[in-house]
């Protein structure tokens, strides 16, 4: 869980609110009803579309999440898996209370062991999370992101630390201004990767 935690919370701060939750999604259904890292997860989910929402002016979806996360975590450690539930409860019960407080300023970071966690934090196993959810969110063609953390993945199993994969996925994460420039690379990479891989296949094959 800790890496899916922990790229949710940098996206969450890179102020892609609604993309969060993708981070989180997948291991929150995964978890049995009720128990307490399933209902950490459900109120996080609930608190980034409670956000979300009021940046969108839904006043109404903004409040009804904000009392239902609220309520998710209301039992929960203040600092539940390292993160800042208790910050986040208390905005949350305020957001229900004046949702009009998001034009005036901007919801709490939120931490992960004391730090508000951004994508240039993020080690490899949360960053191939983080290059997912951003190829999603933003328009980028998720099979090549896929492909390429695939290929850094065997490449670290196979001892190569200098991976073309593996460094261009943490640039595809980090650097938002050439991210568009930085996800054709890995999609070029992918293609020859894959074509060697097919040529080498063919020797053997009858």
């Amino acid at each position: 869980m800790d890496a899916h935690l922990r790229a949710g919370v940098a996206i969450y701060n890179a102020g892609h609110y609604h993309a969060a939750h993708d981070a989180w999604e997948d291991r929150w259904l995964e978890l049995e009803s009720g128990t307490p890292d399933e209902r950490f997860l459900h109120g996080l989910i609930q608190f980034t579309a409670a956000v979300h929402h009021a940046r969108n002016r839904n006043w109404s979806g903004a409040t009804g999440l904000a009392d239902s996360g609220r309520r998710y975590l209301a039992d929960l450690q203040p600092e539940h898996r390292g993160a800042n539930v208790d910050a986040v409860r208390t905005y949350l019960a305020a957001l229900e209370r004046d949702p009009e407080r998001i034009e005036r300023g901007p919801p709490p970071a939120l931490t992960h062991e004391g730090t508000a966690l951004g994508l240039g934090d993020l080690d490899f196993a949360a960053t191939t999370v983080a290059a997912a959810v951003l190829a999603e969110e933003l328009g980028y063609d998720e099979a090549a992101i896929e492909r390429a953390v695939e290929y850094a993945r065997a490449d670290l199993e196979a001892g190569e630390e200098g991976s073309r994969f593996v460094a261009l996925l943490f640039d595809f994460v980090r650097d938002d201004e050439h991210r568009a420039v930085v996800a054709q690379r890995l999609a070029e990479q992918g293609q020859r990767r894959a074509g060697r891989d097919a040529d080498v296949g063919g020797l053997f094959e009858e």
